[in-house]
């Protein structure tokens, strides 16, 4: 990539800056940008920074390995940093990211996000973001990446948690589990007083993330911004191999959510979610991939998957993609809940390589019934 003219002392003022340094001597020799390590950077929230990592696919067995799922095994005791490093228990960036599941696509590649983050997580302090689980902004911290390296794309998954995900998740449950009730009425109306305000904050994370790209003196052709969309944890109601009746459902699959509410997630929220960020990636001039088929077959639940057992391994062909509700809290953390399990992060990656590698136009990504995730491909739009 062609370097910026002053870009080295560009990028320089603008980490000293970041530092809160009032000034700086100009440096006789500072490598530029073109010069220094490609970077590709995750930014944004749990479904990019690795949240559920731990897992290859759901299995009933709550003692050892858990027939092979849980990746925390020690072999006498469980150790989440195995997967999350320092971040267990908080960020839980995890070795299977999308990111670090992308490949060899560039000489770093660089997780920022967190689980958990809103939008306001992502602003710079100096803006008026905020600071999270002991970690600056993730554009104060961009700062730092574009400075040393040479950022040729941004990943960002965002808006998600601003809108309530996790809530709408406990309310669903909840609502099958204890009241014998709908969810996606009340719900709708929470997610339509929300989406327009949760979509200029999408926008403004953007906008921030090229701010600070600019101050490093990049030029807007030099880099890529990526947002990306949903992908739905739980099928269609067609797709659910659980019963709707009886307690299948919660005990045995982890899917507790009635079939209107699981047809509303999967055909109405996901999509709605998707289509409004793909109007900010629109509106402001970034490639958009549609995530919202990525786990099409692969759900908590779905038919074309199964759970793990001591006969039927863990496998990316066969099981489940994404983490069940494990409402008795028997095996690891209840905030892994409803993410993409190390499969699915790992089929993300391949879509986030993939991409890598389209400089232009809007994607969306799905996967191959019957492959692991080596079979994810691309269609435009």
């Amino acid at each position: 990539m062609p370097s910026t003219p002053h870009r080295a002392l560009r990028a320089l003022l603008a980490l000293c800056t970041a530092a809160g340094l009032a000034s700086v001597a100009a440096p006789s020799a500072q490598a530029s940008n073109g010069s220094g390590p490609t970077a590709v950077v995750a930014m944004g929230d749990s479904y990019i920074s690795g949240e559920a990592g731990r897992w290859l696919g759901n299995s009933l067995t709550n003692s050892g390995s858990r027939n092979g799922t849980d990746r925390a095994w020690t072999g006498s005791g469980y150790a989440p940093s195995r997967v999350y490093g320092s971040t267990a228990g908080g960020c839980h960036r995890s070795d299977t990211s999308e990111v670090l599941s992308a490949g060899p696509i560039a000489s770093s590649l660089i997780n920022l996000a967190c689980s958990g983050a809103t939008t306001e997580n992502v602003i710079r302090a100096s803006q008026g973001g905020q600071a999270y689980k002991g970690e600056a902004p993730q554009a104060d911290r961009l700062a730092a990446v574009a400075a040393s390296h040479d950022v040729e794309l941004i990943a960002l998954s965002v808006g998600g948690n601003d809108l309530g995900f996790a809530d709408i998740i406990t309310s669903c449950a909840t609502d099958y589990i204890v009241w014998y009730s709908y969810c996606h009425d009340d719900q709708q109306a929470e997610v339509d007083a929300k989406i327009d305000g949760v979509m200029a904050d999408v926008s403004r994370s953007v906008d921030e993330i090229r701010a600070v790209m600019t101050a490093a003196g990049y030029g807007s052709s030099d880099y890529r911004i990526v947002l990306q969309s949903y992908p739905s944890p739980i099928p269609r109601a067609a797709d659910n191999r659980y019963a709707e009746s009886g307690w299948a459902r919660t005990n045995t699959g982890g899917c507790p959510f009635w079939n209107a509410d699981s047809d509303w997630a999967r055909d109405s929220l996901v999509p709605q979610l998707a289509n409004r960020l793909k109007g900010v990636a629109a509106a402001k001039g970034v490639q958009f991939m549609d995530l919202r088929d990525a786990l099409q077959g692969r759900e908590v639940c779905a038919k074309a998957s199964r759970q793990v057992t001591a006969t039927a391994p863990a496998s990316g062909t066969t099981s489940e993609w994404a983490r069940w509700i494990d409402s008795q809290s028997t095996q690891g953390l209840v905030q892994e809940s409803m993410h993409p399990n190390a499969y699915g992060q790992q089929a993300l990656g391949r879509c986030l390589a993939l991409i890598h590698a389209r400089p232009t136009g809007n994607h969306s990504c799905r996967n191959t019934a019957g492959s692991g995730p080596a079979g994810m491909y691309l269609t435009a739009g």
